[in-house]
């Protein structure tokens, strides 16, 4: 691909000759290697202009940034960008042959649901013949194979040999969750989306969007750019978007929406009727505009079945029968680490879910709050080196919800661990509630796992909330082995022993 190339792609008139050609592109200069365009980006530490001298001795043709009054870096042709994450997003995308053109991708945001609607989306498209690749928080499930999330959505020199490897596989789908971080940061940059879905907008990552407004203003990008596609995409899809009508946000995302938007959820097109819940699944009738179907999953929760109506309204567009999407979802087994039962046994439930902010452990201890016959005993925490604000927010509908707490640490990372419990702690003493009657602290988190599984009872239901799916702790700078379900299996079968 020639400068003059990228050029005409971004839309930009160079301030230098554009004749050289490139056959890679990186932000990063350790993967430079010879024929490379090295995208300096300024990122929160690190300034990839710094590193010009090492692309460059690498064998890098071209550095392409952001800094006005350059020409050239290192003895390169410096091509200046009015967005370099976008230029990197772009041309790699370009360089691999636009994948996405020839894929239909349906990307989901929002603060919780993601995972399980991503997953909701794949196990219905895979059951209607439609093979689906899927590329999430917990793993990323391409051809075949299941390889490591290291990101929700990693960038885009990443991305692209994903989706590659989708289209070179025979997958024609790609459901993919996308970050708020990612859409911030431009890593989706050169994916053309067919589809884009909207579940909720809480409270999360303020440490790195600082405000509610700049949170749902990175959001939003991904409604923003849904089907800008040009010429259009030959898969036969007319592009959409799907917004869940619930909270404060939806309204919103649906005027930012420059295509068709179909709404799910009560007062939307799509909606439940005549809904069953227990603690290991729910029925629901399926009601859309083209007709009904019954439907029964294994996940339970009225955040769960919202999930299920956006994946349902999704592959509605899509044009997936009724039949299709309610097989999908009964054939669906349960996504790790949400609302994942561990049983061993034992008289009472144990239920791990990866809730980590005070809407998702809302959603969590109301699913199970009206199918529990006993106590909820409720254990978490809350990461380090992140929003502080909502730590005692979590406490707070902890308070409520459960009735008897368990603290322990979450991934404390830098943090002094005490110091994020006490934070949480407020939110529990505002509610009334009183240490060692209604909560304890117990710092080590496998030995509270096993602290509120020696205090349930018959009918109790132990909750083992924030990580779901994660196999590590972060302490300090390091990962340790970690996984709640392994913890808490091990604690069932030493109660019976």
């Amino acid at each position: 691909m020639t400068g003059k190339e990228l050029c005409i792609k971004l839309g930009i008139t160079p301030e230098i000759p554009t004749d050289w050609s490139f056959s890679a592109v990186t932000r990063d200069s350790r993967r430079v290697r010879p024929g490379t365009l090295f995208v300096a980006e300024r990122g929160a530490r690190l300034d990839g202009h710094d590193f010009a001298e090492q692309a460059a001795a690498a064998g890098a043709v071209a550095i392409a940034g952001e800094r006005e009054g350059l020409t050239t870096l290192a003895g390169l042709p410096y091509l200046r960008v009015p967005d370099a994450r976008i230029a990197c997003g772009v041309a790699a995308h370009a360089l691999a042959g636009d994948p996405t053109r020839s894929l239909t991708v349906v990307g989901i945001t929002g603060t919780n649901g993601k995972t399980s609607t991503a997953h909701m989306v794949e196990a219905i498209l895979n059951h209607a013949g439609r093979p689906c690749a899927n590329f999430g928080t917990i793993t990323f499930r391409v051809g075949g194979e299941e390889l490591p999330a290291p990101h929700t959505t990693p960038f885009a020199e990443d991305l692209v040999a994903l989706f590659q490897k989708a289209q070179n596989s025979g997958q024609r789908h790609v459901v993919m969750e996308v970050s708020s971080h990612a859409l911030d940061q431009e890593r989706v940059a050169g994916i053309l989306f067919d589809v884009a879905v909207f579940t909720n907008l809480t409270r999360d990552h303020l440490d790195y969007h600082q405000d509610m407004e700049a949170y749902f203003l990175a959001k939003r990008k991904l409604f923003e750019r849904v089907g800008q596609f040009h010429p259009p995409k030959e898969n036969g899809i007319a592009p959409f978007t799907v917004v869940a009508r619930n909270g404060d946000y939806w309204e919103r995302f649906r005027q930012a929406s420059p295509v068709p938007c179909l709404t799910c959820g009560p007062g939307g097109e799509i909606f439940a009727e005549k809904i069953q819940m227990t603690l290991s699944g729910s029925r629901f009738l399926l009601v859309t505009p083209g007709g009904t179907v019954p439907v029964s999953m294994r996940m339970t929760g009225a955040h769960n079945i919202q999930n299920a109506l956006c994946a349902a309204t999704v592959c509605v567009g899509l044009g997936v029968s009724l039949e299709q999407i309610a097989g999908g979802l009964e054939s669906m087994p349960c996504v790790p680490g949400r609302f994942e039962t561990v049983d061993r046994g034992q008289p009472f439930h144990v239920v791990v879910d990866y809730a980590h902010t005070d809407d998702g452990l809302r959603n969590v201890l109301e699913a199970i709050r009206p199918l529990c016959r006993g106590r909820i005993i409720c254990v978490f925490g809350c990461g380090g080196d992140r929003d502080r604000g909502k730590r005692p927010k979590m406490g707070a509908v902890a308070a409520a919800l459960s009735h008897y707490i368990v603290l322990t640490s979450d991934n404390p990372r830098t943090e002094d661990p005490l110091r994020i419990l006490m934070d949480i702690e407020v939110g529990l003493q505002q509610q009334g509630k009183r240490k060692y009657e209604d909560y304890e602290v117990v710092e080590n988190r496998e030995e509270a796992i096993r602290r509120a599984i020696r205090l349930a009872r018959p009918d109790d239901v132990v909750l083992i909330a924030g990580k779901g799916h994660e196999t590590y702790q972060i302490i300090g700078t390091e990962k340790y082995p970690f996984d709640d379900r392994e913890v808490a299996a091990r604690a069932l079968e030493e109660l019976q022993s």
